[in-house]
């Protein structure tokens, strides 16, 4: 009654189907345990971040999820570099512990992933965006810089060292935030992580220095305002320490600023996690200036409540662009 042709591929198919008819439903099976096991990956990844960068968190988990849980992932990768080195009980002991995940990285680069929830999560973030291995690597140079520390002798020293610890994070970032114009958009993603960097880094001024024998304030910059070692020892707070501390603080905000500029050439749905980690981050600049300066005793965190305020206030302003 009816006249069917069935091609090559299709008697193939049906005659697999019959020889073996649970086949498909196993395959599927598995691919629904393979996605279980990859959403557990991302959990882990995202309570490091949760624990560890409350602010990074509050900005960049508003984007759409498979974004969000891609920035999870990076950001577990450096923080458990950075974790790895600094719980090393000496320098031989860092020394080692950086050459591992170098080497760990090295294998990753080969396909040969780790069997790790970090590494696990990376690779699917890799298979998903336009990756670029070359950051990755030099996150691990700002880690070898870390534990080879040495007071950076001037502004350009110190933005240098931020690109390495902080710039690099801003480009493992930029395919999944810019998919589009992520390589004409290199500089502005340094810019927010070498922003971002220093102003944790003023805002530790004095934990740095008492904590981990620290110190990131330019060489050169103490000199030309007259602010020694002693003073920052005594946690001094003078008109020398405010002008010291406002170059710097100004130089963040430059940096910010370009970011602003750019802001349209980012995804439409990752904008406001942009400009919502500026203006958070910024933040901190201005409670450090409510406080006095004292960055030395005081924390100067910005609280839950006054991020949902810079969240709405965001919201506005993004409003505005359009």
């Amino acid at each position: 009654m009816f006249n069917i042709k069935l091609d090559t591929h299709c008697l193939k198919f049906i005659l697999c189907r019959l020889s073996n008819p649970f086949r498909g439903g196993s395959e599927i099976e598995k691919e629904k345990s393979k996605q279980k096991n990859l959403n557990l990956d991302y959990a882990y990844c995202e309570e490091i971040i949760k624990k560890h960068s409350k602010s990074f968190y509050f900005a960049f988990s508003r984007l759409p999820e498979e974004k969000a849980k891609a920035v999870y992932a990076i950001y577990a990768f450096c923080r458990q570099a950075d974790d790895s080195i600094d719980e090393a009980d000496s320098s031989k002991e860092q020394q080692k512990a950086l050459q591992s995940i170098r080497k760990m990285l090295e294998q990753f680069e080969k396909g040969e992933d780790p069997d790790s929830p970090v590494w696990r999560a990376l690779r699917d973030v890799f298979n998903r965006f336009d990756m670029s291995l070359k950051p990755f690597y030099d996150q691990l140079e700002g880690q070898t810089m870390d534990y080879n520390f040495k007071q950076p002798e001037s502004l350009k020293d110190l933005e240098k060292y931020s690109y390495f610890v902080a710039g690099s994070v801003g480009l493992m970032l930029l395919p999944i935030l810019a998919t589009k114009h992520h390589q004409e958009l290199k500089e502005t993603a340094i810019s927010l992580g070498v922003a971002m960097q220093i102003t944790n880094i003023l805002r530790d001024v004095g934990e740095d220095q008492r904590e981990i024998n620290r110190i990131y304030l330019p060489v050169e910059l103490m000199n030309e305002v007259g602010y020694t070692y002693n003073d920052l020892k005594s946690q001094v707070i003078n008109p020398s320490f405010i002008s010291m501390w406002e170059t710097l603080a100004t130089r963040s905000e430059t940096l910010y600023k370009i970011v602003k500029q750019d802001l349209s050439k980012f995804d439409t749905d990752s904008q406001l996690p942009v400009l919502l980690s500026a203006n958070v981050y910024a933040e901190i600049l201005s409670t450090v200036r409510k406080n006095g300066y004292d960055c030395f005793n005081q924390r100067n965190k910005t609280s839950f409540i006054k991020k949902l305020s810079i969240y709405r206030n965001t919201q506005k302003t993004l409003k505005s662009y359009k």
